[in-house]
């Protein structure tokens, strides 16, 4: 490996323009490649960001020796297949949330990392956001008390979108819950853990796709109620309340780049301003893990994606979310 961490992109959309604006500014990294089933596409991507080699085919990419590492940011239904395939070269992956479209496919992926003895991890880049780590510790370390309820939702009005669009295509693993759910369910997760109790809720689009899901998580000493949706903006507000304080993080809540802590009646301001959009912080941790010859990140193991996968897998029995592919 060369003093800078060569990455490669796979599959260059929306998402990937945005990661790699803040790979630029990590000082370690360097975009060496991208690939798509496009090759017209990629080439004018590489053409954008100067991106030196060019592939038309991922399996031209995955064999190739001019990347470390590979970010992949296709549609949801693809990420077990191109994970696994990269991994089997060699390759180390960041993968685009939701890692797999069920826990099935995150034990395979899982799975195949181990055996490969290459790095692996979800891109569920909230969880390195300052803002958010701060809050995780301000949580650990009792500040907030016995956390007894937290609230977040995400959502936005996508019914305008092209109906082969990967938010509104059932054969895209479409939805609400599996591109902007997560985020929720992450932040109960991560400050309740595993629940004891999930009810939920959804509706659905004529196409069979779930377009907004309310979520109740029960815990023994708290509740976390929990949104997503297609159907209209939300606020993107996120609460977490104790016996002895309450944190709320400002909209947008997992891109946050502050939060105010209320204790004993005062009121607290943090700013933590962001650096690039939020991705830096994700690059960063890939990078030190592989300098450090880690398989999987502490702050966002294996297990946490497999937990993460079951909680998705109970809230989509709960309502009947089901692709045609998994049938």
């Amino acid at each position: 490996m060369d003093n800078k961490i060569k990455w490669g992109i796979v599959g260059p959309g929306k998402i990937a323009t945005k990661f790699i604006e803040d790979l630029k500014l990590v000082p370690d990294a360097e975009i060496t490649a991208v690939a798509s089933r496009s090759l017209e596409r990629a080439q004018s991507f590489a053409s954008t960001f100067n991106i030196a080699h060019v592939f038309g085919n991922y399996d031209e990419l995955f064999d190739s020796d001019v990347v470390d590492v590979l970010y992949i940011a296709t549609p949801h239904n693809f990420h077990k297949e191109l994970a696994i395939k990269a991994m089997e070269r060699g390759k180390h992956v960041l993968c685009e949330k939701p890692l797999g479209v069920n826990r099935k496919e995150v034990v395979e992926i899982v799975e195949v990392a181990k055996r490969n003895k290459v790095f692996m991890m979800e891109a569920l880049w909230s969880r390195f956001n300052p803002t958010i780590q701060r809050i995780k510790k301000l949580v650990d370390e009792g500040e907030l008390g016995q956390i007894t309820y937290l609230h977040a939702d995400f959502a936005f009005y996508a019914l305008d979108r092209d109906k082969d669009s990967r938010l509104l295509n059932p054969n895209l693993a479409s939805g609400s819950l599996l591109d902007i759910g997560i985020y929720p369910v992450f932040l109960a997760y991560l400050i309740l853990g595993m629940p004891e109790r999930i009810e939920a809720t959804s509706t659905f689009h004529q196409n069979g796709t779930e377009l907004q899901t309310s979520m109740i998580f029960q815990y023994p000493e708290a509740q976390a109620i929990l949104y997503s949706g297609f159907r209209g903006r939300s606020k993107m507000e996120a609460e977490i309340s104790g016996t002895d304080a309450e944190v709320y993080l400002r909209p947008r809540w997992h891109e946050a780049n502050g939060f105010s802590l209320v204790k004993n009646g005062v009121e607290e301001e943090f700013d933590l301003p962001l650096r690039g959009t939020g991705y830096f912080y994700e690059i960063m941790e890939v990078n030190q893990c592989i300098r450090e010859q880690r398989t999987e990140s502490r702050l966002w193991s294996h297990q946490n994606s497999l937990d993460i996968a079951e909680l998705l897998d109970q809230v989509r029995g709960k309502c009947g979310i089901r692709f045609p592919f998994e049938r």
